[in-house]
């Protein structure tokens, strides 16, 4: 069960994020969003830390980030110890990458998704369950990796 959404975006991720916070509004999915608050040039690494450190202090249980690409987003995300991020495109991406991984931040590339792509990631992402069993196993494994390499 979905507790709170992080949401982040930088200026290149700015217009989808508030389409996607409309999206989670009409479904009753509580989110906190953690900037940016306009098309503003900012950089994306201060949201991705805002969204990341959400998730590790139990503010949230998942988070969405977006940026032009996607791709420096995920790259901060997975710096911080528990967080498994995925720049995502499409909805069988989506699946995989909770049904497998249990992804819990998802990145999105605001220059490559139009809002109905996004919105249909997101729901497949948010409606799709964690598979267990092998895949409980091998993110034990990511975890070893974490404890012994990050601080």
């Amino acid at each position: 069960m979905i507790k709170v959404i992080a949401i982040g975006a930088d200026h290149g991720g700015y217009k989808l994020k508030e389409e996607i916070k409309r999206y989670l509004d009409e479904k009753n999915i509580e989110y906190k969003d953690y900037g940016t608050y306009d098309e503003e040039r900012t950089d994306y690494p201060i949201y991705a830390k805002k969204v990341a450190e959400a998730i590790q202090k139990g503010e949230a249980d998942k988070g969405i980030l977006l940026c032009r690409s996607g791709f420096g987003m995920v790259v901060v995300a997975n710096k911080f110890k528990g967080i498994r991020a995925a720049s995502i495109f499409s909805e069988e991406a989506a699946k995989f990458a909770k049904s497998d991984d249990d992804i819990n931040v998802i990145t999105l590339g605001g220059d490559y998704l139009s809002v109905n792509d996004a919105i249909c990631i997101i729901r497949n992402w948010l409606g799709t369950e964690f598979k267990g069993g092998k895949y409980e196993e091998r993110l034990k494994m990511v975890e070893e990796i974490e404890n012994n390499n990050m601080k």
